[in-house]
């Protein structure tokens, strides 16, 4: 609980930051799967026990698979608390490399030289890269998912014009009344989840079984437990001891700093894409990702394993609403403060459903959580492919720039994931930066169709 209330505030602060003086997009800002994955490939190597992660073949980690570390150089002394000040430090360096990309203007100058042929596959793998992670929540109860699912689908969709007249705003012509809003549409993403949420109370309530965990989380659940937690504790800088920087988390820091970023230029792009605004200009790229790496350097040194980056769920449900409004994102950047000032609070997210979350899009914790995954990063999908319009894609040289962009991107991680040993340079901070990096999907789709797209003529 009071890991979670640190990376809220750290997440709170950094919104505030983002829509005030960065990108001024309505993006809430919260610990990026770009960051968990290199976080848990520096973990296993600290850890007695080589924990090999099976579905690092996409950007998010899912169920996690004790086996003995096949590689050479895996140790076995550390404690757990030396570890995260470790992957602390690789947060903080990930956030000081995040700062001077904004700085020098590098993130601006590559978010202009991205075309259709690099956006189309690198926003279609972050929904695809998911799927899998989807399917682990949403198995908790498919009931719980599907239901979510067809109530935002029902809301957002066929619903979506629908105006309820108690919802009418006053113009301020004449006084009179005209519903301006589309109600069901405003509020496709929030009356399901609320309305999931209590059916889930009422079955727990009435003692009905409705979610199956397995073992392992449901000893997460446990050791999460918030029944110990202090109402009030603000967090502050070195309060867990001061981040580890070692040679490996800075190699790990300065991968998650490249994955990170070129998921929050992305995110930048199908924020503005889905809300229908001019495409943004470099500099206010160049600003987000300052505010985004001064995020993260708070996360650092707070002692959270992860850094803050621009949220793809939240942009995703951003234009399933159209909703997206800067005094919003910071109202709810203020209940992420209060909440990661108060561990008992904060600990209560823990308690949403696992199958809600895969269908809709909620920072990674809880079949609610399934269900918003499901309904989310769909829409991520479908932008991406909606660039292919702006490109010749009967022409040979762009299908197979596409093609093998996206099969590499989810071919590497799945080859690395199952046999992480394969990848030995002889010095392990470099092992860790490439098995970082190349454990990410968006890196590999973004690299990859970056460069042949400026380097294949046609």
């Amino acid at each position: 609980s009071e890991l979670l209330a640190r990376s809220l505030f750290a997440c709170g602060i950094s919104t505030v930051l983002q829509t005030s003086l960065g990108s001024r997009l309505p993006l809430v800002q919260i610990p990026s799967f770009e960051y968990l994955v290199p976080a848990m490939v520096l973990s296993s190597h600290l850890s007695p026990v080589y924990t090999r992660i099976t579905s690092l073949q996409n950007s998010l980690p899912g169920t996690a698979m004790a086996s003995t570390c096949p590689a050479p150089h895996c140790t076995t002394t550390g404690s757990r608390v030396a570890s995260l000040r470790e992957v602390s430090g690789a947060v903080l360096v990930s956030g000081l490399v995040q700062l001077a990309l904004g700085v020098s203007g590098m993130c601006g100058w590559a978010a202009r030289h991205c075309g259709p042929m690099v956006l189309a596959p690198s926003l279609s793998i972050i929904g695809l890269s998911a799927y899998k992670e989807a399917a682990f929540f949403c198995s908790t109860n498919w009931g719980i998912a599907l239901l979510l699912v067809l109530l935002a689908v029902t809301f957002s969709q066929h619903l979506g014009s629908c105006r309820l007249p108690f919802c009418a705003w006053p113009q301020a012509q004449g006084g009179s009344t005209e519903p301006s809003v589309p109600t069901l549409r405003t509020f496709s993403v929030l009356l399901p989840f609320a309305g999931v949420c209590i059916v889930c109370a009422i079955l727990s309530h009435l003692h009905i079984p409705w979610e199956s965990l397995d073992l392992a989380v449901a000893q997460l659940s446990w050791a999460n437990s918030t029944f110990h937690a202090p109402w009030l504790r603000i967090p502050y800088a070195g309060e867990w001891g001061w981040p580890l920087l070692t040679p490996r988390a800075l190699a790990v820091g300065i991968a998650m700093a490249i994955g990170c970023s070129m998921n929050s230029v992305g995110c930048y792009v199908l924020c503005g894409r889905l809300l229908q605004a001019p495409q943004l200009a470099p500099h206010a790229c160049n600003r987000g990702l300052c505010t985004e790496g001064l995020g993260s350097l708070l996360a650092g040194l707070l002692g959270t394993p992860g850094g803050t980056a621009a949220s793809i769920a939240n942009a995703c449900a951003t234009g399933l609403t159209q909703a997206g409004s800067r005094p919003s994102v910071q109202v709810s950047a203020l209940a992420c403060v209060v909440l990661g000032m108060s561990p008992r609070l904060a600990g209560l997210l823990t308690r949403i459903p696992l199958a809600v979350h895969a269908c809709l899009a909620l920072p990674d914790s809880c079949p609610s959580q399934g269900g918003v995954l499901c309904v989310t990063y769909a829409v991520a999908v479908g932008t991406g492919i909606s660039y292919f319009q702006y490109a010749d894609i009967d022409s040979g040289r762009n299908i197979f720039i596409v093609g093998f962009a996206m099969f590499m991107a989810l071919l590497v991680p799945r080859w690395l994931g199952a046999a992480p040993a394969h990848l030995a340079t002889g010095w392990v901070p470099l092992d860790l930066f490439f098995l970082s990096l190349l454990m990410v999907p968006v890196f590999l789709t973004g690299f990859l169709s970056f460069f042949l797209e400026n380097t294949v003529s046609g």
